[in-house]
């Protein structure tokens, strides 16, 4: 792992089938949704899920733009740009607190109402192709922004950054299949802290914990190696592995995805 990056734990919760939603077109943050998917989570569950981050010794979470947006959901109305061009692709950091919530959305795609609170800012993560517009939306809310990559975020250069800029030494990537297929498949991830419920959900599309483009024909899977596997009596499992590249990173994934 290159030196300039931080340590990179993915942690995802899913079905015994490897499912991290109800469906494509439904949000965990929904509450009908989050109702139905709880009635998979026996006691202890969210205890366990909120500790992880702060087991892991992480100050940042990197997510997706897809965990906040349903499938065919209206574009982002966008303000005119006031400030320059030149000015507008600066890295924008107008605060600091001691944790962070980092959301990649190169195509400015989630309109964001709440920014953190003094313990928690949101950090979004754009390119150089993200609009002007939605920079300036960025800018207006006060909500800041790191640039890191031409068509779409780079998330190697964007883990870079987070290390140099935020100073921090370990990210937990809390997010869906699409980025945490791109991470994986991009050699940055160093652990994976799987949660599994006891229930099934099924559906074909249903988001699962690595999506994207199937394996090339001579493309050889992942490797993993169990670090530790903790069963509750409630029928909880969580299993910690450690990633083995080695494996050839696989082309490109869009990172705003599910």
């Amino acid at each position: 792992m290159d030196s300039r990056l931080p340590k990179v734990v993915i942690t995802t919760t899913a079905s015994v089938d490897g499912r991290i939603a109800l469906s494509r077109t439904s949000l965990l943050l929904q509450p009908d949704v989050a109702r139905r998917w709880s009635t998979m989570k026996p006691d202890g569950t969210d205890e366990l899920l909120g500790s992880r981050r702060e087991e892991h010794g992480a100050t940042v979470t990197l997510e997706g733009s897809g965990s906040f947006l349903v499938e065919g959901a209206p574009p982002v109305v966008l303000p005119a740009p006031v400030l320059t061009e030149a000015e507008l692709r600066e890295d924008f950091l107008p605060r600091r607190t001691p944790l962070w919530f980092v959301v990649a959305d190169s195509r400015g795609r989630v309109d964001w109402s709440f920014g953190g609170d003094d313990t928690t800012a949101l950090l979004v993560l754009v390119c150089e192709a993200t609009p002007s517009g939605y920079l300036q939306l960025l800018h207006d809310r006060g909500i800041g922004y790191l640039t890191a990559g031409r068509e779409r975020v780079d998330l190697a250069e964007a883990l870079a950054t987070i290390r140099a800029t935020l100073g921090a030494e370990t990210v937990v990537a809390d997010s869906g299949g699409t980025i945490n297929a791109a991470l994986l498949w991009a050699g940055l991830v160093d652990e994976i802290d799987v949660v599994t419920l006891p229930g099934l959900v099924g559906g074909f599309g249903t988001p699962s914990i690595m999506d994207g483009e199937p394996l090339d024909d001579d493309a050889m899977p992942l490797r993993l190696e169990l670090i530790t596997c903790d069963v509750t009596p409630a029928g909880l499992v969580r299993t910690r592995y450690r990633v083995v590249n080695e494996s050839g990173p696989k082309a490109a994934l869009t990172p705003g995805g599910r």
